[in-house]
């Protein structure tokens, strides 16, 4: 089993940043596809950005392309969300996610949230 827990949502301006984590437990987070989803407020659920066990791909939704940065640290069993240039639209429950041997995503936590003020 794997558990994960999201820190390092809160309130900005627009044309701010943050940071999000996500630490892990119960497995070694390095040897897993790890990823982040966002929930709006209209109740839509988003992919974000994905990253490999190596951390050699990383993938990222177009409307954060350029503005978000996934990364692990492996010392720590954490993922980050590194988020500059935000915008009311990426105001949202932001979740970290990780890929099961089925290639789904099975493990969540259980969000932290995001708001972006104009």
């Amino acid at each position: 089993q794997v558990q994960l827990v999201e820190s390092g949502g809160g309130s900005v301006q627009a044309g701010g940043s943050l940071q999000l984590s996500c630490s892990g437990s119960g497995r070694t987070l390095s040897s897993l596809v790890m990823g982040w989803f966002r929930q709006t407020p209209e109740n839509d659920s988003e992919f974000v950005a994905s990253i490999n066990q190596t951390s050699a791909d990383t993938w990222y939704s177009e409307p954060v392309k350029g503005r978000f940065t996934i990364s692990r640290d492996t010392t720590k069993n954490k993922l980050y969300l590194q988020m500059i240039d935000l915008e009311p639209e990426d105001t949202a429950i932001y979740f970290c996610a990780a890929m099961g041997q089925d290639d789904l995503w099975e493990y969540w936590g259980q969000g932290t949230q995001v708001t972006v003020s104009s």
